[in-house]
């Protein structure tokens, strides 16, 4: 298998954002505008920027096997597990299906929460045409329960920091829950943000997973550091 040859630069960039790798997976630091999977747009995803990357670092003549177990969405960032082994794939899309995989995120928001920590229910509808979704009052058809944690963290001038422990997995769920009570996340003009960021993006980053290694079986505790846009504001 012959893949696209990676630039000094690029090369670079993705052995600065490996936050974990060993024999059967990768996790990295995914930056703003990536896209995890290929998609209707063409560009290169990150899975197969990977495949470059490690293919040539480690020799590998054959093909790179890079399995997807969760995805990010574009605009967002942070840490963005990969499988590199077959069996890891299969353990790993178990536990994100379960709840044994704890995903924490940083939201950078315009206005700071009435309340600064609590359990956000709602039943979510996900409008295809649109790419969104809207908070119905009651469940009906094609509506599904989103739940997550939140605490408030710190405030800026200007913006507010919180964190996200999001207990189900929904479409734009972090995104439109959070609107949903008032807190609208800096450059998410989609949900309702007054302006856009610099670079596209939305100030949603996959701070910090939580799980049991799928084939060592050990504890994993992941952190990513926040973009560079961030700093001063989250650390």
């Amino acid at each position: 298998m012959i893949y696209r040859e990676l630039s000094e630069e690029e090369k670079a960039s993705v052995r600065e954002r490996i936050l974990y790798e060993d024999n059967h997976i990768l996790i990295i630091n995914k930056k703003v505008g990536e896209i995890v999977q290929g998609d209707k747009t063409g560009d290169e995803c990150l899975a197969e920027t990977l495949k470059a990357f490690v293919a040539d670092r480690d020799g590998k003549p054959g093909q790179v096997f890079m399995g997807i177990p969760h995805r990010l969405d574009r605009p967002v960032s942070g840490a963005t597990i990969f499988a590199k082994t077959s069996k890891a794939l299969e353990r790993l899309c178990e536990m994100f299906r379960g709840d044994s995989v704890h995903k924490f995120y940083w939201a950078l928001c315009c206005e700071k929460p009435s309340v600064e920590e609590g359990l956000l229910e709602n039943w979510l509808v996900r409008n295809e045409k649109q790419n969104k979704s809207f908070i119905t009052k009651a469940e009906g058809a094609g509506a599904k329960l989103a739940r997550l944690k939140y605490k408030f963290l710190r405030s800026t001038e200007r913006y507010h920091l919180l964190e996200v422990e999001l207990l189900t997995g929904r479409h734009h769920q972090i995104r439109c829950q959070l609107a949903g009570m008032g807190c609208h996340i800096k450059g998410d003009l989609k949900y309702g943000a007054p302006r856009s960021n610099p670079d596209g993006g939305i100030c949603l980053h996959a701070r910090r997973i939580e799980f049991v290694h799928p084939v060592k079986k050990t504890p994993l505790v992941i952190e990513a550091p926040v973009p560079a846009s961030w700093k001063g504001v989250a650390e």
